[in-house]
This record gives C-alpha cells, sequence and structure tokens, in this order.
C-alpha cells in the first residue's frame, strides 16, 4: 500500500469492544515513542487526520487522562482500560490510533519509526516534519 494511491479502511477499539472505531489507513508508517506513558502502555502510534477518524460506539465508555500541558487527551476505555486511540499533544487536530488496537492488523506490516518522547520538546519538529511529508 502507498501513501497516495491506496487507502484501507480498518476497523479496531478497546479489549471489551465498549469503544470502536473505523479509520482509512493511507499510509503504513507508524512510531514508536519512548517517553515514560507511551513505553508503559505499548502504544504503537498511527497518526490520522480527523477525518480518516470515525468513532463507531463508546464515547460514553471514555475516560480521559491528561497531564502536563493538558493538550494530549489519553482516552481509555472505562471498562477494560485498553487505550485505543487519543488526541496527541503533536498533533491535536488529529487522532493518534494504536497500531495494536486495530482488527487483524500485524504491526510488522508497518514501517515504525522512533521517537524520542523522553527528550520531547527536542524531538517534536522532526516527527511534525516527517509527518507532514508523508501526507
Amino acid at each position: 500500500m502507498t501513501a497516495s494511491t491506496t487507502a484501507d479502511l480498518i476497523e479496531g477499539g478497546c479489549h471489551c469492544g465498549a469503544v470502536r472505531f473505523r479509520i482509512t489507513v493511507r499510509s503504513r508508517e507508524a512510531v514508536e515513542c519512548n517517553c515514560s506513558m507511551c513505553a508503559k502502555k505499548g502504544f504503537l502510534h498511527l497518526i490520522v487526520p480527523e477525518c480518516d477518524f470515525e468513532l463507531l460506539r463508546g464515547a460514553d465508555a471514555l475516560t480521559t487522562y491528561t497531564f502536563g500541558t493538558h493538550t494530549a487527551k489519553h482516552h481509555f476505555c472505562s471498562h477494560c482500560g485498553i487505550h485505543s486511540y487519543y488526541r496527541p499533544r503533536s498533533h491535536p487536530e488529529q487522532v493518534d490510533v494504536n497500531l495494536r488496537c486495530l482488527d487483524g492488523v500485524d504491526p510488522s506490516d508497518f514501517s515504525l519509526s522512533a521517537f524520542d518522547g523522553q527528550n520531547w520538546e527536542d524531538s517534536v519538529e522532526e516527527l511534525r516534519a516527517r509527518h507532514r511529508n508523508r501526507q
């Protein structure tokens, strides 16, 4: 699949199924962050435009955690605790989906690049540039 010619509709959600969503995947490039939050959750980031994300059900099941600048909105299922997507600080106008929460998707099918979230301020512009270049 190439970012410019093919798009796939893929569904995903939390462990218990209370939260379900559908995304349009236009790129097989994802990010692995080493910040304390992402490392503990095992989150693999697939950032998609708002128009490529549709929450199918579960808005009422979501709980949101924020910290630091309170820009990132870390949503998780209040029933099973899974963080299937959130609003990232780096791209607050977009949706960041956990690659591990997509149905039938093997993370090895995606190109993973590293993001040094432990040094977020020094690294975020490179991440934003990479994301702009693939759109």
